[in-house]
């Protein structure tokens, strides 16, 4: 049996510089060319969205973000793996929702269904309900915030009992749950924000009806495509990086990697790593480089398996209890430390490794383009962790 190809952490940190546009001379012109690159950028913190293609830009900042957004909706806000909120390309929406979102979106309907016939409200009320909101967004003259849609469709105001006998017992406005279904459906989308680009806060408008359900074929050949799409970005990566990344099961990780003809290789220690065909070759090392990527930042969160550029030693600085990562300072493919906003807009850095003067003046010089960013906005991470708060108290 022949040998394995074998990949060392150098070659993958050389792939992530140069993929994710991290690397000097492969930041892009515009925003859509970022996230098609990356995938999926976490978008359950707004500002990640907008730091984490700015960081990849040629002339960093945020219109042409909002630009992509708003105005010509080449970037949607769309639920995928893992339930969680991500911007991805819009051509990359179907793909996303036979792969994934589907299947979720079945399983919240009928817990939805189930927790609104517990308060009284039969699937027919619930369908009456979801019509009505579709109404009120397709007459108005302009998108609608979550308390606009209330008044227009007051049913939404109503609350139900959640979780009745239980520890986490509660109140749920109606809106709460049925918005964001409709929401994963994709029959009503998130637009701009109420205030700047940092608020969750989002509009609403009307979206198409929502897709039916996929087949067992096609909801087999979207995870292909999508597991190549992560792979081309991310790989080589091991099989769990995969699972963790979309939330699949073991057994359709295995049929999309089979799928997309993915070549086992060998990754630095021993490990199993995946890769597609045509990208068993060596890529040129990058120039040094630096970044600082904002909390949730895709090239940080794409895989389970972080040591290769996250030094054990620092995790309990840089991660939060559910593993999320914070604010991250980069130098050639590495973290060496984390960085945050304090409330008069400085941006401060604290190094948990000393990567010598070349790389602090380059990382200095990072964080001045990302104060010029942040302009009058602040910017806290929704998911904080031991190392952000230590900077900002």
């Amino acid at each position: 049996m022949p040998a394995r190809p074998q990949f060392d952490d150098d070659q993958r940190r050389a792939r992530l510089a140069r993929r994710h546009r991290l690397a000097p001379g492969t930041r892009a012109d515009r925003a859509e060319q970022v996230v098609d690159d990356l995938v999926a950028v976490h978008a359950t913190d707004p500002a990640t969205v907008f730091l984490a293609v700015s960081a990849r830009l040629a002339t960093p900042g945020i219109a042409d973000t909002e630009r992509a957004l708003y105005q010509d909706r080449t970037v949607l806000r769309h639920h995928g793996m893992r339930s969680t909120l991500f911007a991805i390309p819009a051509a990359l929406a179907p793909t996303v929702y036979a792969s994934t979102t589907a299947k979720v979106v079945a399983r919240e309907r009928a817990r939805l269904l189930k927790d609104f016939a517990a308060s009284g409200r039969d699937a027919a009320w619930t369908a009456g309900v979801e019509a009505a909101v579709r109404a009120a967004l397709t007459d108005a003259p302009s998108e609608l915030t979550g308390t606009q849609l209330s008044e227009a469709v007051p049913q939404l105001r109503e609350t139900i009992e959640y979780g009745a006998g239980t520890s986490y017992q509660a109140e749920q406005p109606v809106g709460m749950r049925l918005l964001r279904l409709l929401g994963m459906e994709g029959s009503i989308v998130r637009r701009r924000p109420q205030g700047s680009w940092t608020s969750s806060r989002h509009r609403w408008a009307p979206g198409p009806e929502a897709p039916a359900a996929p087949s067992a074929a096609e909801r087999a050949a979207a995870q292909v495509e999508l597991a190549r799409r992560w792979l081309a970005s991310h790989g080589p990566a091991a099989e769990d990086d995969l699972v963790w990344w979309t939330g699949w099961g073991v057994r359709e990780v295995r049929a999309a990697l089979a799928g997309c003809a993915a070549v086992e290789v060998e990754l630095a220690g021993g490990a199993a790593g995946f890769v597609l065909p045509a990208d068993l070759e060596p890529v040129p090392e990058p120039a040094p480089w630096a970044a600082l990527l904002p909390a949730l930042d895709p090239t940080a969160m794409s895989v389970k398996h972080r040591d290769w550029y996250l030094s054990p030693v620092h995790r309990p600085e840089l991660v939060d209890r559910s593993g999320n990562l914070g604010p991250t300072v980069w130098w050639n493919g590495r973290v060496v430390g984390g960085w945050a906003q304090r409330p008069d807009g400085e941006v401060v850095l604290d190094l948990l490794d000393d990567p010598g003067r070349e790389a602090r003046a380059a990382i200095s010089a990072e964080a001045a383009a990302l104060r010029a960013v942040l302009g009058d906005a602040r910017v806290t991470p929704r998911f904080r962790t031991p190392l952000e708060r230590r900077l900002t108290s």
